[in-house]
């Protein structure tokens, strides 16, 4: 039988704050320990896993790109400690629910805002948060425990700790300025898209580039809402999901450039909570 190392999870917990804080001081803060004790934590776990984890950096320390597996367990053995944390607390202070849910902007306004009216109707015993974002940052929060639920665009490449359901596809549809002939894509464009590191930007970008079109980039947004404003005020074309488009006759649409899958995200492996398998299933029956 295999001997496993003795890791605490407070030492798990070390390496998850040194990787998301600027310096090792305020690593130290956030899990409320002084700089020394940090690093002794730190040195601990590293002799316990028998790897070494940090490499010299001028006169500081940061984590090699080998230690992104042991990083990842810590992530995720972390936050399923969170979980099950907040759980023992709820069930000792009888506290009916509580629901931390993420959601790109087309999924809370055009997809699921009937799902969400009956749940705050039908739930008035669960306290509902909600925070719209775009999908890597709503994924990055549900991999440290800032939410329980998201309800994003489907990663280009798996989330460590993280499970996926399909919940639906999506259209993304070439958009431009009224009075534009939508024709050889040599002529589309300039572009208003969403940001560099958005997952749809990457996927627009690609088949973009497939079909020959010029990527001269004109301006940025996050918001469906504020790109297509741009392509009103004839600062470029854009690439959006066609469920945005409502009330929007004054813009040329063209083609369906591809299709995007939005997918309801979970910690995998977390403790169960009624209230989150509620909203969950609420999301898969209006798929």
């Amino acid at each position: 039988m295999r001997q496993l190392p003795d890791i605490s999870i407070r030492q798990l917990e070390y390496l998850v704050a040194i990787a998301d804080a600027p310096t090792w001081a305020t690593a130290a803060a956030n899990v409320g320990v002084s700089a020394s004790a940090l690093s002794q934590g730190l040195a601990e776990l590293e002799r316990r896993v028998g790897v070494e984890l940090f490499q010299p950096d001028g006169r500081r320390r940061v984590l090699r790109d080998a230690a992104a597996p042991v990083l990842d367990h810590a992530r995720q053995v972390v936050s399923l400690t969170a979980d099950l944390t907040d759980w023992a607390n709820r069930v000792r202070s009888a506290d009916t629910g509580r629901v931390r849910l993420g959601m790109i902007d087309v999924a809370a306004v055009d997809h699921y805002p009937d799902v969400l009216r009956e749940f705050r109707r039908d739930r008035p015993d669960v306290a509902l948060t909600l925070s719209v974002a775009p999908s890597a940052g709503l994924l990055a929060d549900l991999r440290i425990g800032a939410l329980d639920l998201a309800v994003c665009v489907e990663p280009p490449t798996p989330a460590p700790g993280i499970a996926f359901e399909a919940l639906r596809d999506e259209p993304i549809v070439v958009e431009a300025p009224t009075g534009t002939t939508v024709g050889d894509p040599a002529t589309w464009g300039p572009w208003v898209l969403f940001p560099e590191g958005s997952h749809t930007r990457h996927q627009i970008v690609r088949h973009l580039r497939a079909l020959g079109a010029p990527l001269q980039i004109a301006a940025e947004s996050h918001q469906a809402g504020v790109l297509r404003e741009m392509v009103r005020l004839g600062l470029g074309w854009t690439a959006l999901p066609a469920a945005s488009e409502r009330g929007d006759g004054d813009l040329v649409s063209g083609p369906v450039l591809f299709h995007r899958n939005l997918v309801l995200a979970r910690r995998a492996g977390s403790v169960s909570d009624p209230a989150a398998d509620d909203l969950a299933e609420r999301f898969s029956l209006a798929s």
